[in-house]
C-alpha cells in the first residue's frame, strides 16, 4: 500500500450538515495524496448514514457505539495513519487550496518542529485568533515552565499538524480531557519533549466555531471548558500555583456576579449579559468546590 503524503483525522459528531463540506474540501487538495479518516463519536444525526451513501474515494470511517470523547477518538485515527504526517481536522471546517501543500512545505522546512497550527478564518474570511504564547494561568507559574522550546505555547486545535512517530512517542492525546483543553495539552507535552511549535500562516482553513456544541446549553459548555483548564493545571503545575489560580479565578467570580446580576435588571440587550454572568456562575462554583479540603489535588 502507498504511504500517503498526509493523513487527515476527523471526529464528528452531529456535524452532518458540516462534515461533507469538509470532507469535500480535503478531496480536493492537490499536489498531496492523502488518507481521510473519519471516526464519528455515536452521532444522533444521520453522519454514518450520509457517509456511507456518498461513498467517498479513500475514506475510512470508524463508527463509535459510544460518544469516547475528542481526545480518545483522534487516537483511534492517530494508530490508523500510514503518513509521517497527521492533520486533525474539526468537521465544521473548510480546507481552502493550496493547504496540504502548504503544510508539507512548512514541516520539510521546519524537521525541528513537532506540531504545527494552521491559519484559522472565520466564514467571512476574516482571521480568527489560533496562536497563543501564554499558557492559562500564566502570571502564576513563574519557574515552573522555563527553558521550553519555541516562543508558541498553544495553537487551536480546530486544524492542527503533527509529525505521527513524535505524536505516538509522546502518548498522543491525553484521555483524560474529554473535550476542550486537550490541544493546550498536547502543545506543552511536545515542548516538554523537546519540539517547538510551528504556524502555517500560507495554510488556511475556515471554521464554524463551536458548532458539535451548538445545541447544548450554555452551562454545560462553560462547565466543561472549565473542568478542562482545572484538569490542565493539576496536569502540569504544582499544588500550591493551582490553589493560588483557584482563588484568584473563584474571587473575580465573587466579585463580578452581582453586577452582572444589576446590569441585567437595567439592560434591553440580555443575550451577553446572561451568558457572562452563567460562565461566572459555574467558574465559582467548579473553583470553589476545588478549594474545598478534601477536594482533588493536583500534582
Amino acid at each position: 500500500m502507498v504511504q500517503p503524503d498526509l493523513s487527515v483525522v476527523i471526529v464528528s459528531y452531529n456535524t452532518v450538515d458540516l462534515l461533507p463540506a469538509c470532507v469535500e474540501s480535503v478531496l480536493a487538495q492537490e499536489a498531496a495524496s492523502r488518507q481521510i479518516i473519519v471516526i464519528d463519536n455515536a452521532s444522533a444525526d444521520e453522519t454514518v448514514d450520509i457517509l456511507r451513501h456518498r461513498c467517498y474515494r479513500d475514506l475510512e470511517l470508524i463508527a463509535n457505539r459510544e460518544n469516547v470523547g475528542f481526545a480518545r477518538a483522534c487516537n483511534q485515527g492517530l494508530r490508523r495513519c500510514r503518513s509521517d504526517m497527521v492533520l486533525f481536522l474539526n468537521p465544521d471546517t473548510v480546507v481552502q487550496p493550496g493547504c496540504f501543500a502548504a503544510i508539507l512545505d512548512y514541516m520539510a522546512a521546519h524537521p525541528e518542529t513537532g506540531l504545527a497550527g494552521t491559519a484559522i478564518l472565520e466564514p467571512d474570511m476574516r482571521p480568527h485568533p489560533s496562536v497563543e504564547y501564554d499558557y492559562p494561568g500564566h502570571h502564576y507559574v513563574r519557574d515552573e515552565l522555563d527553558g521550553l522550546p519555541g516562543r508558541i505555547a498553544w495553537l487551536l486545535g480546530a486544524s492542527l499538524v503533527g509529525r505521527s512517530e513524535l505524536l505516538r512517542a509522546i502518548g498522543g492525546f491525553d484521555e483524560d480531557f474529554f473535550l476542550y483543553g486537550e490541544d493546550i495539552d498536547l502543545g506543552l507535552r511536545m515542548r516538554k519533549a523537546g519540539h517547538p511549535l510551528g504556524f502555517i500562516s500560507r495554510a488556511r482553513v475556515v471554521h464554524l466555531e463551536g458548532q458539535s456544541e451548538r445545541r447544548a446549553p450554555a452551562e454545560r459548555v462553560f462547565a466543561r471548558k472549565i473542568r478542562a483548564e482545572l484538569l490542565f493545571f493539576q496536569h502540569h503545575y504544582r499544588q500550591e500555583t493551582i490553589r493560588r489560580i483557584a482563588r484568584a479565578r473563584w474571587l473575580q467570580a465573587t466579585w463580578r456576579i452581582p453586577g452582572l446580576r444589576l446590569s441585567l435588571a437595567l439592560a434591553r440587550d440580555r443575550q451577553d449579559l446572561l451568558e457572562k454572568l452563567v460562565k461566572y456562575q459555574v467558574t465559582r462554583r467548579i473553583y470553589g468546590q476545588y478549594l474545598r479540603p478534601g477536594q482533588r489535588k493536583g500534582r
